[in-house]
């Protein structure tokens, strides 16, 4: 399906204990769609449902393979969503606290980009029947 981007979306998320690079790619996509409003979905784009955008989600992150993609993707509420994880971001020294279950001291910094996508064209509602009365 052909699609125009709509908007592109950037934010960085951190795990600062734990090392879960799952953590540090949610919040990264969090913090890209944390201060975004759409109306252009339905008012220009013509769309029904906002599950008819197409969301696709990149995210340079330490130790990509580890990632758990449900988790990353369920920060979403809409649309149809791809997520592809690419290796990147940053492992930073920070401290190592026993009772956040630490394993050492590294802090994962992750970087996310956002797209939405519209169908092209967009999905509409069926025309009148020509036929009817008006």
């Amino acid at each position: 399906m052909a699609h125009k981007r709509l908007i592109i979306e950037m934010g960085m998320g951190v795990d600062q204990h734990g090392q879960d690079p799952t953590v540090a790619a949610a919040r990264a996509v969090r913090n890209a769609i944390a201060h975004n409003a759409l109306p252009g979905v339905w008012e220009v784009a013509g769309l029904s449902h906002p599950n008819e955008m197409i969301v696709e989600v990149q995210v340079a992150v330490p130790f990509p393979d580890q990632v758990r993609h449900d988790e990353v993707l369920a920060v979403l509420p809409f649309g149809q969503k791809t997520l592809v994880l690419k290796d990147g971001g940053m492992v930073v020294a920070g401290r190592a606290i026993a009772e956040l279950d630490d394993k050492n001291d590294d802090m994962y910094i992750a970087i996310a980009a956002v797209t939405v996508s519209i169908p092209h064209p967009p999905t509409s509602p069926s025309p009148p029947d020509s036929a009817s009365p008006a």
